[in-house]
């Protein structure tokens, strides 16, 4: 068993550890990938459940986007029916859970799933709940995206992660996500 285990760290029954070579993974990188601009519907407040206190921002609508020159083909419209189902945690943060579907042209299906979290001061965090514009720097707004696609065309997209830092409006959010390499 010894010397499996050996082999499977690099080495050979006779060599040592210090002769072993640790293999290095990729750094990862950010490759701008696709917009996404949902408008949504009044917050619902649900007070405080099991889980914490309780808000469902329903999505509304809006567009997805690949962006010029790149690489990702995606132009879509957020279908209505989504919702972010938010817990607001006792300092204010808020824990970020999106499902929501957008429809290519085509009539590809495209499912997005984000998880995230905002966060800032509580003067700015009430200022976005009151509706009001906010310097997109005074808050800390990021979520990794997931998608999930029966369309041909756009199985890579199940293959990748994304993330994205978002803006939070008056009744939308926006974000460019990038692909993590």
């Amino acid at each position: 068993m010894r010397d499996q285990t050996r082999h499977w760290m690099g080495l050979n029954a006779r060599s040592s550890p210090e002769a072993a070579v640790t293999p290095v993974a990729p750094v990862p990188g950010l490759e701008p990938a696709f917009t996404v601009d949902a408008r949504l519907g009044p917050l619902e407040d649900h007070g405080v459940t099991r889980a914490g206190h309780r808000r469902v921002v329903p999505i509304a609508g809006g567009r997805v986007a690949g962006l010029p020159g790149g690489e990702i083909r995606l132009d879509a419209e957020i279908l209505p029916g989504g919702a972010d189902w938010q817990v607001v945690r006792p300092d204010g943060t808020i824990e970020i859970d999106t499902r929501y579907s957008a429809r290519t042209e085509a009539a590809e299906h495209v499912h997005f799933r984000t998880s995230g979290v905002r966060s800032g001061p509580p003067s700015v965090l009430a200022a976005l709940l009151r509706g009001e514009d906010v310097n997109p720097a005074a808050y800390y707004f990021r979520v990794a995206v997931y998608l999930e696609t029966s369309a041909p065309r756009l199985a890579f997209l199940e293959r990748s992660i994304f993330v994205a830092s978002a803006v939070r409006g008056a009744d939308s959010v926006s974000y460019v996500a990038y692909r993590v390499t």
